[in-house]
């Protein structure tokens, strides 16, 4: 299992713990946005301890999974992965959004736009040094979160939103991706440090008879780690991954529409042509 408290961040456990819903697994970018400053007005960023002691103290009922401080490295976690945190609008009656995944990770980030850092102006968040965004990405991608952005890498403040990717696609989302939710950022965020690589020697395809219910093999467990990787998984454990079940039809389907496949040809069997295009290593 995944460490449910990411190593190396400082623990400070708020409590309040509640389970997630189950579904693709997510990550939520936040920027703190403490100060609204300007190119020609920039204004020294709020000391990272005043953001942790909110967090930890009034502000709990808003706090996120992680608190990272991109100029420093440092993080501070609040709650566990397995649980919600609280740093999205959740309407009644509407999607769960803290809880609509296998695991909603939410990730704030100290910033908002022309902060300024000693002599430093920085106007994005992506221009920022990043440190300790490849250690955040990968206990991140732990979860079985993706380096995928379902609705794109954020890259300004204009907020757009759709609520059939949010149920259906694991990855990454811009706080201005969320249903619900109002808010516009983070405005940006840095880059994937690695992506998976696709393997150089891949499976043949066994034939879409090999795909039946109750089928133990190491072929279906690889092709659902692929899947995973790739943004399609849409299982809801990893309980038994190598026996083909509804999660792997599910999961498949997801990467046939992702090929542009519909209708019947979307049914969740793998063929020759999809399977190839998801190049499960070789086992």
């Amino acid at each position: 299992m995944p460490d449910l408290w990411m190593p190396g961040a400082t623990r400070l456990d708020i409590g309040d713990h509640a389970p997630t819903d189950g579904g693709p697994a997510k990550a939520i970018a936040h920027i703190t946005w403490d100060r609204n400053a300007t190119a020609a007005k920039p204004q020294d960023l709020v000391p990272y301890e005043n953001l942790r002691a909110y967090f930890s103290g009034s502000g709990k009922g808003v706090a996120p999974h992680i608190l990272w401080d991109p100029f420093t490295g440092r993080i501070t976690q609040f709650t566990p992965a397995d649980s919600r945190s609280k740093s999205l609008a959740d309407a009644s009656g509407g999607t769960r959004t803290n809880r609509a995944g296998s695991v909603v990770l939410q990730i704030e980030a100290l910033f908002f736009p022309y902060c300024r850092v000693g002599d430093a102006v920085f106007p994005t968040l992506k221009s920022t040094p990043c440190k300790g965004w490849t250690e955040l990405q990968n206990w991140v991608h732990s979860w079985g979160v993706p380096h995928v952005w379902p609705m794109g890498r954020p890259d300004d403040f204009t907020p757009h939103r759709s609520e059939r990717t949010w149920e259906e696609e694991a990855g990454w989302y811009a706080h201005a991706h969320v249903p619900e939710n109002t808010h516009q950022d983070p405005g940006s965020w840095p880059a994937f440090v690695t992506t998976e690589a696709a393997p150089a020697a891949t499976e043949p395809f066994p034939g879409a008879s090999f795909f039946k219910a109750g089928r133990r093999s190491p072929i279906i467990a690889a092709m659902h780690k692929r899947l995973v990787a790739v943004g399609c998984g849409r299982y809801k454990s990893s309980a038994n991954s190598d026996v083909w079940g509804s999660g792997d039809v599910a999961s498949y389907a997801a990467w046939q529409r992702h090929l542009g496949y519909t209708g019947a040809s979307a049914d969740g069997i793998p063929g020759a042509k999809s399977w190839s295009a998801l190049r499960v290593p070789n086992v």
